[in-house]
Formats: structure tokens, C-alpha cells, sequence
């Protein structure tokens, strides 16, 4: 028995997936926490979490409800921020084979986290197990975390007095700390954040994040932009 553990905590993508999949969990806390206490029911937030099952674009539609936003607005923001998945599964088509019960399955694993253990592979095979090892465990994590979160929003009146309202902006730094990973990216996050500070005093609740988010499409209207194309 001892053997079997050992060599299950030997292996470098399971502790990944597991230490990953833990992190993102703590966030999924917070998030229904935040998600019930916007007047989401626990039933809903679960069902987002499970049918959704994108962090950010989760997180983007309940602070837009929450701030008074409306859900139009709120869905629009959720859908500009879930395009980059597409662009994923563009990537990982190598390795999402099989049925096509298999296939669907895959692509709703399409996060962040399971391409990034996917690309971080080197051979065709890891680069499987990554995959879906990375993308199971966050799933399992986030949906957990979100469970329980929103048990405990409901008990809580507001969650300002636990200090959990400063929870979205965090989480939002923390899930887009990892995407900065080029001078590219680092441009885009630094006009999207101008974009929402100029228009926020003037727009409408919601208005200015949905506006900021337009900021990922730059490259793609603008393709032949050499600053961008270089350094994505």
C-alpha cells in the first residue's frame, strides 16, 4: 500500500494536478460565497460552476450583478472572457481524441490550467494525461469549493464584514497573473485596465468591464498590429 502511494506522490503531473486543483478550490469559495449573498440561490451557483466552469467569466458576471449590472451585460462579459477556451482547444486538438462523447467531455475541461499542464509537456503522451488530470482535478476542486461556499454565504448577512468583498479583485489578479507572460499580454492587461478606469466614472454599472474586456480582441482585428503579433 505504501508503494502505491509513494509512487503516486513520485509522479510530478498527478502532485501537480492536485496542488493546482486545491488552489483554484479556495477560490471557488470565495466564489459562492460572493455568488449567493448577489441573490444567485445555491442550486444556481452550482450550476454555473458545473455547466460554465470558467473562473473568470463566472467571477465577471457576479460582480457585474453584484455592482448593479445588468445580466445581458453580465453575460456578454462572461462570453468575451470564455472566447480564449475556443482558442485553446484550437491548440490542443493533438490531443483530444477518441468519440465524440470523449470530445465533448474534453472541452468542457478546457481551462487555463489544463492547457497550460498540457503545453508544459513535452511528449505527446504526459501531454494527455496533463490534460485531463489537470483539468479533472479543477473541476472536482472548484465545484467542491463552491459548494461549500455558497453554504456558508448563505449564512453569512454581508460578506463586507468578513472582509470577503475585496475577494473578486484578487481573485481576478491572481487568475490573470499567470496569463502575463509576454510583453503582448502585458499590453492588452494595462489598456483593458485604462479602458475600465476612463469609462467607469461615465458609463453605466457594467458598461466599463465589458468595455475593457473588448481589449483580448485587438489582436484579432488588428492581425497585421507587429507589436502584437510578435509578442503574444
Amino acid at each position: 500500500m505504501f508503494a502505491f502511494v509513494r509512487r503516486y506522490v513520485r509522479d510530478e503531473i498527478i502532485m501537480t494536478a492536485l496542488i493546482l486543483g486545491s488552489a483554484i478550490g479556495i477560490f471557488g469559495i470565495a466564489f459562492g460565497v460572493l455568488s449567493v449573498n448577489t441573490g444567485l440561490t445555491t442550486l444556481q451557483t452550482q450550476c454555473m460552476s458545473i455547466f460554465v466552469f470558467t473562473g473568470a467569466s463566472q467571477i465577471a458576471a457576479v460582480s457585474i450583478i453584484s455592482t448593479g449590472g445588468s445580466q445581458t451585460t453580465a453575460l456578454i462579459a462572461a462570453l468575451i472572457l470564455a472566447m480564449r477556451n475556443g482558442l485553446y482547444g484550437l491548440r490542443l486538438i493533438p490531443i483530444i481524441t477518441g468519440s465524440l462523447p470523449k470530445r465533448l467531455l474534453a472541452s468542457q475541461l478546457i481551462i487555463d490550467e489544463s492547457t497550460g499542464m498540457a503545453s508544459a509537456q513535452v511528449d505527446q503522451k504526459d501531454s494527455f494525461r496533463a490534460f485531463w488530470l489537470g483539468g479533472v482535478s479543477v473541476f472536482i476542486f472548484w465545484n467542491l469549493g463552491t459548494l461549500l461556499g455558497s453554504l456558508i454565504g448563505a449564512s453569512v448577512d454581508d460578506p463586507k464584514n468578513l472582509g470577503l468583498d475585496i475577494v473578486f479583485p484578487v481573485t481576478f489578479l491572481a487568475l490573470l497573473k499567470p496569463q502575463l507572460t509576454s510583453i503582448g499580454r502585458i499590453s492588452i492587461a494595462l489598456i483593458a485596465s485604462f479602458i475600465a478606469l476612463v469609462t467607469t466614472p461615465f458609463l453605466p454599472l457594467g458598461i466599463p468591464i465589458l468595455l475593457a474586456a473588448l481589449a483580448v480582441l485587438l489582436p484579432v482585428f488588428f492581425p497585421s498590429f507587429k507589436y502584437f503579433k510578435d509578442n503574444l
